[in-house]
């Protein structure tokens, strides 16, 4: 029987990375624009992922080493993020501080579905802000270092944000993320981080290490796209948002239930909203959006140019001028106008220096 053409949507491509039933039905062309999809959306490894459940006759032969390579890479990069989680523990546990993984790293170590083949670029965790220096001063002692010298950047992150300066590893070069809240302390919203501390849940099989609660981390990450000024992963992160829905939705028929209460809790109805409304709106996501989700119709229209995969197949033309607005408005709800307007013409600024005089 004749195969048809792939029509391309974001949903389309949810569902091609989720379902080996429709991977098995595409054409030729359908498998060479769905790799390129898969690249530009930095989502290669999930491909990968569902193609190892097709039939062994099933992937055409000039696809097979793309699927390999994304295989490998995912599979080395978890790897990484496995021993980099024992070296945190082992680092933390010093000082008597537990690790609390978020996001990527909380997904891997809790072994979730959706996110197998899942790529990575460096490891959060969320720390007590009373223990944060003392944090930082240990990783330091185990290797981390700092990657940002300018002294604006240092006080940016000190003064003004959730988190500290990036860390690296000196001999690995694997970069951590330090949390000590969820959102900045200049931001509009202000979740208590002492409660989802309390409520983290122990990771089977890695003693010493906890995750963020179900929908605490479904919060967290909606809250975290919400927020988000760079969309580079937006696309990425919406599928997080998607397999957290279907995942604990699944396993537990009153989650949405609980996850409405625990938002109210944490002020952050409007996170979630948006989650449910972009899960829905551009993944079709099953049984998260109501009609009270509707955020605005402009910023609706942004998010729906935006959180798009970067390729001429599923980018529009107003996609890039949409990511543009995003950022400002993510600044906006990090920080008060007097604050947003020095440090965005900062940055200008020394774009423009750099630009001018490069290295």
């Amino acid at each position: 029987m004749k195969r048809k053409p792939q029509p391309w949507t974001p949903a389309a491509l949810a569902a091609l990375l989720r379902e080996t039933q429709q991977l098995a039905a595409l054409d030729l062309p359908s498998w060479d624009m769905l790799i390129r999809l898969a690249r530009r959306a930095n989502v290669l490894g999930l491909l990968a992922a569902t193609a190892e459940r097709l039939p062994a006759d099933a992937l055409p032969p000039c696809c097979r080493g793309h699927i390999a390579a994304g295989r490998a890479l995912a599979a080395r990069q978890a790897r990484a993020v496995r021993w980099e989680i024992e070296c945190l523990r082992k680092a933390l546990d010093t000082i008597g501080v537990s690790l609390v993984l978020l996001k990527g790293a909380a997904y891997l170590a809790a072994d979730l579905p959706f996110a197998r083949g899942r790529f990575f670029s460096d490891v959060d965790i969320l720390v007590p802000q009373s223990r944060i220096a003392e944090v930082e001063a240990t990783l330091m002692r185990h290797g981390w270092a700092t990657t940002h010298h300018d002294a604006y950047d240092q006080r940016y992150y000190r003064q003004w944000m959730h988190e500290l300066p990036p860390m690296r590893h000196l001999r690995r070069g694997t970069v951590v993320d330090v949390h000590h809240r969820i959102l900045p302390l200049t931001a509009r919203y202000d979740p208590d981080p002492a409660t989802m501390l309390e409520q983290a849940v122990p990771v089977a099989g890695l003693p010493g290490v906890f995750v963020l609660s179900p929908a605490d981390m479904l919060l967290h990450s909606a809250t975290h796209l919400y927020h988000e000024g760079e969309l580079t992963h937006g696309f990425r992160d919406l599928l997080d948002l998607d397999g957290l829905f279907r995942h604990f939705s699944h396993n537990d028929p009153g989650f949405l239930t609980k996850l409405h209460a625990r938002a109210a809790t944490l002020h952050l109805q409007a996170p979630l909203a948006f989650a449910r409304h972009q899960c829905a709106r551009l993944l079709g996501t099953p049984a998260v959006s109501t009609t009270a989700d509707t955020p605005r119709p402009l910023v609706d229209a942004l998010y729906d140019h935006a959180l798009r995969p970067l390729h001429p197949a599923l980018d529009s033309p107003c996609s890039g001028f949409a990511r543009w607005l995003l950022y400002v408005r993510a600044h906006w709800l990090r920080m008060p106008p007097h604050l947003l307007a020095w440090h965005l013409g900062r940055k200008a600024l020394m774009r423009w220096r750099q630009s001018d005089f490069p290295p």
